[in-house]
């Protein structure tokens, strides 16, 4: 691998010299030309992660996330990193496997290594992110959640609870099962059950009990068989795609036919979820585009250009075979 030392050496010139031209700096034009000359001869490409941590401002955005073995997650990374690189950034990326206090610790870490903003993928937001935010002292950006103290950005989930409310409605089901997650996640947990619930708080005659899982299929699997035996729906409501896929296991276990006996929808729009037989029904939100959206917004508070504190990714309903028309 060719380095600077060797650049130097081709071009008959110091070390520093090159490295002054490569962070920008005053070079002669004769001697310029020498090094770009040796660059495009030996293919060399410069060590953007060494030079950013060697300069006053960096190139380089931490992204904190809470999983990586999440369909939205890596969507939304995808997103991150193509924009950032559009953009002549790069992305550094800490997963904290859902544990507040590594969440916490990343937030140090990334600001330590002189990152020039943190996008941070938070389940919550609490009063240790905000002292921590304040004390690193650079931009951070907040997607998935929402914060009135923080820039954020958010996917429209209260909106696509009454969306998919709505659609319910209008398929004419009357006693429908909403399966949900806790409500220490705000966005999954509290603002699409809240948007559901308002959707059909005036609809005549309807019957909806809610319940909580986790974010696991499994766990879905094994809660879906006491609501099918204790409530007999005929829809539910899946916060989630993946709760939406155990759901749609544990019908079959019981040999409920969907949509005939059963219907069911998810949230997420997982490419997975056109591959089932049913093809499921969901909401579908745009992370990789949210992704590029976070981005574009990271590095104007980097650039210290002004953005609103809240901004929203759209969602749509995709309509698909895993929901039946009653009445």
């Amino acid at each position: 691998m060719t380095t600077i030392a060797d650049i130097a050496r081709l071009a008959g010139v110091a070390k520093s010299t090159v490295s002054r031209y490569l962070n920008g700096g005053s070079v002669g034009e004769q001697t310029m030309r020498r090094i770009e000359r040796v660059i495009g001869e030996t293919g060399y490409s410069p060590n953007t992660f060494a030079q950013s941590l060697k300069a006053k401002k960096t190139n380089i955005i931490g992204t904190v996330v809470p999983r990586l073995d999440s369909y939205a997650t890596s969507k939304t990374l995808i997103g991150i990193d193509e924009k950032l690189r559009e953009l002549n950034y790069q992305m550094l990326v800490s997963n904290t496997s859902q544990d507040l206090d590594r969440e916490i610790e990343s937030l140090y870490s990334l600001a330590k290594q002189k990152v020039a903003g943190i996008i941070l993928l938070a389940t919550k937001v609490t009063e240790r992110h905000l002292e921590t935010i304040q004390e690193i002292g650079i931009p951070v950006l907040l997607v998935g959640q929402q914060h009135e103290q923080i820039y954020s950005l958010i996917h429209d989930d209260f909106e696509a609870g009454k969306a998919i409310g709505r659609f319910m409605e209008k398929k004419g089901h009357k006693r429908i099962a909403y399966l949900g997650v806790s409500e220490e996640d705000i966005a999954v947990g509290v603002k699409r059950k809240q948007g559901f619930a308002g959707a059909i708080k005036e609809a005549e005659e309807m019957e909806v009990r809610y319940y909580e899982t986790s974010f696991k299929i499994g766990d879905a699997l094994e809660k879906v068989p006491s609501i099918l035996e204790e409530f007999r729906p005929t829809a539910i409501v899946c916060a989630t795609d993946n709760i939406a896929i155990g759901a749609l296991k544990a019908a079959y276990s019981k040999g409920l036919k969907v949509p005939e006996d059963l219907s069911i929808t998810g949230f997420g729009g997982y490419e997975i979820t056109e591959m089932l037989n049913p093809g499921l029904t969901t909401v579908q939100f745009f992370y990789k585009e949210a992704g590029g959206m976070a981005a574009d917004k990271i590095v104007q508070l980097v650039n210290e250009e002004e953005i609103q504190m809240l901004s929203v990714s759209g969602f749509k309903i995709i309509e698909r075979e895993s929901v039946d028309i009653l009445g």
